[in-house]
């Protein structure tokens, strides 16, 4: 099976090591990263954050040729196993690419897994080397045991994010699937409780649109994967997860209560919307999509008229959701969407 390894190679450079096994690779092998994300709709080229790329078949050096920015080929001999190896810098702080330094790892497959041309529909798994001492790991990818993940082939290897470190977890049931939220960075006074309450309202009220009263999800468990930070606000959807940015004093706090629904902040609600939206698409984006959207080409920009849908109406939804799920009373939802 094809493997991709993760350690950290140097926490305090931003360095994580990729080590990628391809059992009986083409004489030409061809290899590449994606220069864009789904759901994130920009070339990010995520390659010019790779270094010292090394290839080997047992003892033997395999050569290699840059083709283009992205894509490189190996000259193979034989039927042995490709072995790469190679840095990538992670300090990026977005829900993108991927993020490392002695308190917190996180990555999203896209950035760091090279995909072997040719070998795209095979099994593909992540083994992730060892961590710090406290450090936790949360995805949605399946769970091999040992730190060892599998996926069914490349486009679901490069759907689940990783958040590794020291980090709050909770988790309900909704539409008879479980879910879980994990959220990192955030005050001794975050009352977890409180936010894992509402998303669970939200989540509801978002089965119940899409699949009616006794609906159940397109996917056997959920996880939301929150990262608090100073200031900072965006979201990435996966199929069976979302990564989420927000700025900590926009998360609940200990003894609020049961606070009325008048006096939630303008940040809490930034932050509940946010959390309708993303999980809003793991229905809309990643199930509802054109035709011309089910096989995409991440080696170049895609083309489409359709942003207008994937994220207008994704965004009309967000917030009357969260009316529906009971967290906005009229006046505020009015407010919010300026009549």
């Amino acid at each position: 099976m094809i493997e991709h390894r993760v350690e950290i190679a140097d926490a305090h450079a931003h360095q994580f090591r990729v080590t990628l096994s391809l059992p009986a690779p083409a004489a030409g092998q061809l290899l590449s990263l994606p220069v864009w994300v789904p759901g994130s709709y920009m070339v990010r080229d995520f390659a010019r954050h790779l270094s010292m790329l090394t290839a080997r078949q047992g003892r033997r050096s395999v050569p290699l040729t840059q083709l283009d920015k992205t894509t490189w080929r190996a000259e193979c001999r034989g039927r042995a196993p490709l072995v790469l190896s190679f840095l990538v810098f992670a300090f990026d702080t977005s829900v993108r690419a991927a993020f490392l330094d002695a308190r917190r790892g996180f990555f999203n497959p896209s950035s760091l897994c090279l995909c072997a041309h040719g070998r795209e529909a095979e099994p593909q798994q992540i083994v992730l080397g060892p961590l710090p001492a406290g450090w936790d790991v949360a995805t949605s990818m399946t769970a091999l045991g040992a730190q060892r993940y599998l996926a069914a082939d490349y486009d679901e290897l490069i759907d689940h994010p990783f958040e590794l470190g020291a980090f709050w977890r909770g988790g309900f049931t909704a539409g008879g699937v479980a879910h879980e939220l994990v959220v990192s960075g955030a005050l001794p006074s975050f009352d977890g409780a409180r936010l894992l309450a509402d998303t669970a309202r939200i989540c509801r009220a978002t089965i119940q649109f899409w699949d009616g009263a006794a609906g159940r999800p397109p996917f056997d468990r959920y996880l939301f994967l929150l990262n608090a930070v100073e200031d900072g606000y965006g979201g990435l959807e996966h199929r069976a997860s979302t990564a989420l940015l927000a700025a900590r004093r926009d998360l609940p706090r200990s003894g609020a209560g049961d606070r009325p629904l008048e006096a939630a902040s303008d940040g809490t609600l930034t932050l509940l919307g946010l959390i309708s939206h993303e999980y809003f698409h793991a229905w809309n984006v990643k199930r509802l999509k054109p035709r011309e959207f089910e096989r995409l080409d991440l080696a170049r920009e895609h083309p489409t008229r359709l942003l207008w849908f994937f994220e207008g109406v994704t965004s009309y939804y967000d917030d009357l959701l969260l009316l529906r799920a009971g967290l906005l009373t009229a006046p505020q939802y009015l407010s919010l969407i300026h009549i």
